[in-house]
């Protein structure tokens, strides 16, 4: 816990803290990096604090019980570290209606705790079957989170050119048909955080600079 701590916790090994995968030291420099080691790469609130709830191990892989007994730990510590913003960087399929979902009804407890919660659109928006509509992921499908899609912004003097990335989820929602995402940001060939043992930067060697 502390201030851009986590983002040197996440990196060791051993300790509960530990990102094994790697994703999630990821998105968090992208939030809150604050140019350590390099001013040029600061995250867009490099002043945050991070609380910090492991949910996937070092496949990335995990259960909705893991991530709802984090949603619901944040709930419970609202107030004693002021957690104004949950990210969920992850999402699985839909099985069913955002109503009857355990972890779209644990988003919604979040919500209804007065915590903003941001997940992510998905990565399927390439699926062929449908070309990539109504792909969104849980909790992403529920109305009570902001869903972020992925733009490719393609160049940095202007925004004329933006465009979804072509990977990025679409919906509207199966099943509720929920107009999502609720927003897009750029999401493609980003610089952030990493550490030697994470298996995405192991799996995908040619992604370090």
């Amino acid at each position: 816990l502390g201030c851009r701590s986590i983002l040197y916790h996440a990196t060791g090994a051993g300790k509960p803290t530990d990102d094994l995968y790697g994703h999630g030291t990821h998105v968090a420099g992208l939030i809150g990096g604050n140019g350590g080691q390099n001013p040029a790469y600061v995250g867009v609130a490099p002043e945050v604090k991070f609380v910090n709830l492991q949910v996937l191990d070092k496949n990335g892989v995990g259960r909705d019980s893991w991530v709802i007994a984090a949603i619901d730990r944040a709930i419970a510590l609202r107030t004693t570290y002021n957690i104004r913003v949950m990210n969920l960087s992850l999402g699985r399929p839909v099985f069913g209606t955002y109503t009857n979902d355990l972890l779209c009804q644990a988003v919604q407890r979040a919500w209804e705790a007065g915590i903003v919660v941001v997940a992510a659109a998905g990565n399927h928006g390439r699926y062929p079957a449908t070309s990539g509509y109504a792909t969104i992921g849980v909790p992403g499908n529920s109305p009570f989170v902001i869903t972020v899609g992925a733009l490719n912004s393609k160049s940095e003097t202007t925004r004329t050119d933006d465009v979804a990335a072509s990977y990025s989820s679409k919906g509207p929602t199966l099943i509720d048909q929920v107009v999502k995402p609720d927003l897009v940001a750029p999401g493609n060939l980003l610089i952030s955080l990493t550490h030697a043992t994470a298996t995405v930067a192991n799996t995908f060697p040619t992604i370090k600079v």
